[in-house]
């Protein structure tokens, strides 16, 4: 039984981490270290070990994993102390601020031979599953635009999400989580960025728009809005040969596809109040073809295990070094380009 140590007992520290690793039947939370004492009561009356410093909790030697989920700030300097402990660390997302701290935890990871992880977790969302067996199984050709977006209307929670120093808004929140998802689906390099970040309400991105190009011709929109009261689908992608519509994590939704490869054009006009269009006329109905999503079945307490494997030199870890990495340039990439209004570059 692998025994896991939490650093920062918020609301992943204390509800999410303990109980998937409970839930694989492998792995238990047995301490926990934070700088609030309200949360430390909590830690003792839940049955945890509460220390007074991450060095006590780091110097128990029957602790072999540690999490990390206080505010993103501290993810490198509690990762890294973690690993010249000889723990294997499981950090919460985004894995770090910038690819350069990314590259020192990396380094110490391999230094010292301990597994380190980031919490994509976000990969077995049943809506994201569904999309990439869809493309895998070219129910709509080859893909050439896919829009990915979540939208809500409570704006961001009152915490250190909105203090830019502690690595708040939402393209660390909520943006890590799409980038990756279309990432780890895509692995044509990406070639161009454009994010345009706004601060509705917040001295922090509360919305932005995050434009990909791939090598492959494919192009990307993330898109993260917190003041939307009439949300568009949670994804909408376009191939070669159909549409396939996604509306929300219930994986409502349809592909329309056509039957045919090539185009017939007949005669038809669509007439708008400014004048007629041929080009925007519908299809022939017997020219397409409505299809269901596929039923796809997730389990999310499969990350939890594949990290568990991981320690135990059973497998490789499911999120990579050099994909943590590939997401960490284009967030980099992503605020620069929102500071200084440019498309940037790879």
């Amino acid at each position: 039984m692998h025994k896991v140590g939490i650093i920062g007992y918020g609301g992943m520290g204390s509800g999410w981490h303990p109980q998937r690793f409970e839930d694989t039947g492998r792995a238990k939370a047995v301490a926990a270290y934070d700088i609030n004492p309200v949360k430390l009561e909590k830690a003792e009356k839940d049955g945890l070990v509460a220390c007074r410093s991450a060095a006590e909790l780091l110097a128990m030697s029957d602790i072999d994993i540690i999490v990390v989920a206080t505010p993103n700030n501290f993810h490198c300097k509690y990762s890294l102390m973690a690993l010249e402990a000889g723990k294997n660390v499981l950090c919460e997302k985004p894995v770090m601020m910038n690819a350069a701290e990314l590259e020192k935890v990396l380094d110490m990871s391999k230094k010292t031979g301990k597994i380190f992880s980031a919490h994509q977790n976000r990969r077995f969302d049943r809506d994201f599953v569904t999309v990439k067996t869809a493309i895998q199984e070219g129910m709509i050709g080859t893909p050439f635009y896919i829009e990915s977006r979540v939208q809500g209307s409570r704006g961001i929670p009152g915490d250190w999400r909105c203090v830019a120093e502690a690595g708040g808004g939402m393209l660390y929140d909520w943006g890590i989580h799409l980038l990756d998802q279309i990432l780890w689906m895509e692995k044509s390099p990406v070639t161009e960025v454009y994010c345009q970040m706004l601060k509705v309400k917040f001295d922090v991105d509360d919305n932005f728009k995050l434009l990909l190009k791939f090598q492959n011709g494919l192009s990307a929109l993330i898109e993260i809005d917190t003041y939307c009261f009439l949300p568009l689908p949670r994804w909408h992608v376009h191939g070669d040969h159909g549409t396939m519509v996604v509306d929300d994590w219930k994986c409502n939704g349809k592909i329309v596809k056509s039957k045919t490869l090539e185009m017939v054009w007949e005669e038809g006009v669509v007439w708008t109040e400014g004048g007629p269009t041929k080009t925007m006329a519908p299809r022939p109905r017997e020219s397409v073809e409505e299809l269901a999503l596929p039923d796809v079945k997730t389990d999310v307490v499969d990350f939890s295990r594949n990290f568990l494997d991981a320690v135990e030199g059973k497998c490789e870890q499911l999120v990579k070094h050099d994909e943590m990495l590939r997401v960490m340039k284009i967030i980099d990439a992503a605020f620069r380009s929102g500071e200084e209004g440019i498309c940037v570059k790879f």
